[in-house]
């Protein structure tokens, strides 16, 4: 992971998704992020999109989300927390 890649390739076809729902698990091995859409009138959430990856690159997602919400926060201001939904699963954010 030493290597950082010097260009992406874009994309043929990349496919956008909502996501207002996440849980996340891990093992020794990797760690499994569901990303889905929550309506307020439903009474779950619906999966779409699951990303398994290595532990240190879960991590690298992490700074890499850390560093992005520190600029925007800079640019925009605070993003206030998320209030605490009664219908959110304990494993979900």
């Amino acid at each position: 992971m030493n290597e950082e890649p010097n260009e992406v390739a874009p994309p043929s076809r990349i496919e956008g998704r909502y996501a207002n729902y996440f849980e996340v698990g891990h093992n020794a091995f990797e760690f499994v992020i569901d990303l889905g859409q929550f309506y307020p009138d439903g009474e779950r959430a619906q999966l779409h999109t699951r990303i398994i990856t290595s532990p240190a690159y879960a991590r690298a997602l992490l700074e890499v989300l850390t560093d992005s919400i520190e600029r925007f926060e800079q640019t925009f201001g605070h993003i206030p927390k998320r209030q605490n939904d009664e219908k959110a699963d304990s494993n979900g954010i």
